[in-house]
């Protein structure tokens, strides 16, 4: 009921009797129930046509309902907020030195970050954070290019806040906000790949994210490419990663520690000509669209969507990427490679996505909703936000 409600607007109760298929009084139960939660409400009434009485409309109300996403990558920490309607109440990303902060650091910057976005927001229903690594159970087992290994994010960030904490690799989460509402919005299998310092990727088969056994599948930078090649943060060597992360575009890139502003600088280089940015664009194309090709072969994906650098640079290095990907995959042609138009933010949107589909799938995890007074506020030195 309440998924129908967010996605069909106001409408009256006939109408979701009619649409899920449930009895008139376990609608109007239900219903009564929601809008206990604060998360439906009347929406006055409207008429059906010349006969009959006016219907009572409802509609979502879920205004209330803090959704946050985070993001903490290598050189940057990421927020978006949103209620259950998906309005945007927060955005943010500043540059970080996430690996050389470590954990505890890296949990603090978090910690401000979210307590800033309740600022703004009034409410958190829940938080999900999005981690370069393999995570497991709220614990990322490993994120290599932040030098972590077995660290319990979800319980450490959880007893800062107070609130209910997940975590989730960056690009699955990304992966899911594309397919909600990027370029490739509603296409049933597609992959979609990180363009970071590390690359990872998100794969959606069938509409549904494929996760694997332990949760770990979409380890796409460190496909092996070259045996030969650089060694990669993960501890192998020849990783897809090491082709084309952001450092394989050399000095270009290192100018800043912001991804905007070392993408900006390469952008610059190659509209001004120069030609060892030029040649390393094109090589970084090409090594994107064989490993693209390999992806096509397992995965038979209708559209590959690549995101952070890869996106801002699409113009240099999807042209070589998908003629590199015809050539090599059986079906190549069937698959196009597209730029997202989400930025740097699609983990952290699909991160905040998650926080809503938890409460659209079970309402009840908000419990009874109250609101601190402001004695509570003055003591948790935060904004209002449900308390159990």
């Amino acid at each position: 009921m309440l998924r129908h409600l967010r996605d069909h607007g106001t409408c009256s109760r006939a109408d979701v009797v009619e649409a899920t298929g449930l009895h008139r009084a376990t609608v109007s139960s239900l219903m009564t129930e929601l809008m206990s939660l604060g998360l439906a409400r009347e929406a006055g009434t409207s008429s059906a046509g010349a006969i009959g009485r006016p219907r009572r409309d409802v509609a979502l109300d879920g205004s209330h309902v803090g959704a946050l996403g985070l993001e903490i990558n290598v050189d940057y920490v990421a927020a978006h907020g949103c209620d259950l309607g998906g309005r945007v109440l927060f955005s943010s990303r500043k540059g970080f030195d996430a690996a050389g902060a470590g954990p505890e650091g890296c949990l603090a910057e978090l910690v401000r970050t979210a307590r800033r976005a309740a600022g703004e927001m009034g409410s958190l229903a829940g938080v999900v954070v999005a981690v370069p690594g393999l995570v497991a159970d709220g614990v990322v087992t490993f994120a290599p290019n932040l030098g972590w290994r077995h660290v319990p994010l979800a319980d450490l960030l959880g007893a800062e806040l107070g609130v209910p904490v997940g975590v989730g690799n960056d690009a699955n989460l990304a992966a899911l906000a594309e397919h909600a509402c990027g370029v490739a919005a509603g296409t049933s299998d597609m992959v979609y790949l990180t363009g970071e310092v590390g690359v990872g990727g998100g794969i959606i088969m069938d509409g549904r994210l494929l996760q694997g056994a332990d949760g770990f599948s979409g380890e796409t930078g460190h496909l092996l490419v070259d045996p030969d090649g650089a060694r990669c943060g993960c501890g192998r060597t020849g990783c897809w990663e090491t082709k084309v992360g952001l450092a394989a575009l050399g000095p270009a890139g290192a100018t800043s520690a912001d991804p905007d502003a070392r993408v900006d600088s390469i952008a610059s280089a190659a509209a001004a000509g120069d030609p060892r940015t030029l040649d390393a664009l094109a090589e970084v194309g090409r090594w994107l669209g064989l490993g693209g090709s390999i992806l096509v072969n397992l995965f038979n994906p209708r559209a590959i969507v690549v995101g952070g650098y890869f996106a801002r640079l699409a113009s240099r290095l999807i042209p070589p990427a998908q003629a590199e990907l015809e050539r090599r995959a059986v079906a190549g042609g069937r698959c196009r490679i597209m730029a997202s138009e989400l930025g740097f933010e699609a983990a952290s949107r699909g991160a905040a996505g998650t926080v809503v589909d938890r409460v659209l799938d079970d309402p009840l995890t908000l419990g009874p909703v109250r609101y601190p007074t402001k004695g509570e506020q003055a003591l948790e030195g935060a904004s209002p936000r449900p308390v159990p």
